[in-house]
C-alpha cells in the first residue's frame, strides 16, 4: 500500500494574525502533545537525535519526571512591534519555570503520594522518581526579546479605560497546559488577548486549585494604549488555604470570580519600553 494512503491525517493548525497600528499580533492553536513516543510506548527517542519526536523534545528539555495531562505544545501568542520588540507566550517556556525537584517542595498533601504512584511506572518508582512541583506552578511572565526594556514603576493599569465598552477587533484565549492533579483539583496556564481601538490587553494566568487544601493564582497583565510608547505590566500573586476562602464553592472552578476573593500576596508594576 502506498505510504500516503495509510498515513494518519494531520490535525489542522488553527491560526490568525492581524496588523494593529505598529504591531503584528498572531496566534497558533492546535491539538495536545501526544503521550506516547513515536518509537512506541516502551521506547523513546535518543537525546541527541535531531529528529526526535515532540514528546521526547519536551521531556529532555524540561527534565520533569512527568508532564501535565495536557500540553498544548503548538499553542502560541506572538505580539511584535515594527521596530523589533517581541513578546511571546508559549508552553515550553512556561513549563521551564516549574520546579523540577532541586528545591524542597512547599506544597505536600495527602494526594501527592497517590499522584506519584499513579504517574510513575512500578519499575522506576523507587530508583528514578525525584520529588518535584507536582502542582506545575509556574511564575512565567511571557518571553520577551532584548528590544523590550523593563523597569519598575509606580504607574498603575488604567482600569477605567479597560472597563469601557469598546469594539473587539481581535480576541483569542489559549490554554498552554492543564493538569487535573489526579482528580484532586486543577493546574492550568492560559493566555488571552483582546485588541480594541484604544489598544490591547493581555492576561497570562496560572490558576491552581488543590481541593480542600489551597488555591493560588499568578496573573500577569499587559496593557498598551496606542498613544503611549510603552506597555504597563502588572504581576499579581494571590493565594489562600481553601478553609479561609469566603466565596461560594460554586465559584471555585471560575478563576475570573475567584480573583475577587483570593487575598493579594504580592504585586509588582513594570513599564516595558519598546522604542
Amino acid at each position: 500500500m502506498d505510504n500516503d494512503q495509510c498515513a494518519v491525517p494531520r490535525l489542522p493548525l488553527d491560526g490568525e494574525s492581524i496588523r494593529f497600528n505598529d504591531w503584528n499580533i498572531s496566534y497558533e492553536k492546535s491539538h495536545i502533545l501526544k503521550s506516547i513516543c513515536k518509537q512506541g510506548s516502551t521506547k523513546c527517542c535518543e537525546k541527541d537525535d535531531a529528529a526526535r519526536c515532540e514528546l521526547c523534545h519536551y521531556q529532555y528539555s524540561l527534565e520533569l519526571p512527568h508532564l501535565p495531562d495536557m500540553v498544548f505544545h503548538k499553542n502560541k501568542l506572538v505580539v511584535q512591534h515594527k521596530d523589533g520588540a517581541l513578546m511571546e507566550f508559549q508552553p515550553m517556556d512556561a513549563l521551564a519555570l516549574v520546579d523540577n525537584g532541586k528545591q524542597p517542595q512547599p506544597v505536600e498533601v495527602a494526594c501527592a503520594q497517590e499522584w506519584r504512584h499513579t504517574r510513575c511506572p512500578e519499575q522506576t518508582r523507587e530508583e528514578k522518581f525525584k520529588p518535584f512541583d507536582w502542582t506545575f506552578t509556574s511564575t512565567y511572565q511571557g518571553t520577551m526579546n532584548e528590544k523590550i526594556r523593563s523597569e519598575s514603576t509606580d504607574m498603575t493599569l488604567n482600569k477605567f479605560k479597560l472597563m469601557q465598552r469598546e469594539n473587539i477587533i481581535f480576541y483569542t484565549d489559549l490554554t498552554l497546559f492543564e493538569d487535573e492533579l489526579h482528580d484532586h483539583g486543577i493546574s492550568v496556564m492560559s493566555v488571552r488577548i483582546r485588541v480594541m481601538p484604544s489598544g490591547f490587553f493581555i492576561l497570562l494566568r496560572h490558576f491552581l486549585r488543590i481541593d480542600d487544601v489551597l488555591m493560588r493564582m499568578n496573573d500577569t497583565r499587559f496593557h498598551h494604549e496606542i498613544e503611549n510608547d510603552y506597555i504597563l505590566k502588572e504581576v499579581v500573586h494571590r493565594e489562600a488555604p481553601c478553609d479561609k476562602l469566603k466565596s461560594s464553592i460554586a465559584f471555585w472552578t471560575n478563576p475570573d470570580e475567584m480573583q475577587n476573593y483570593l487575598p493579594v500576596i504580592s504585586k509588582q508594576m513594570h513599564k516595558l519600553s519598546f522604542k
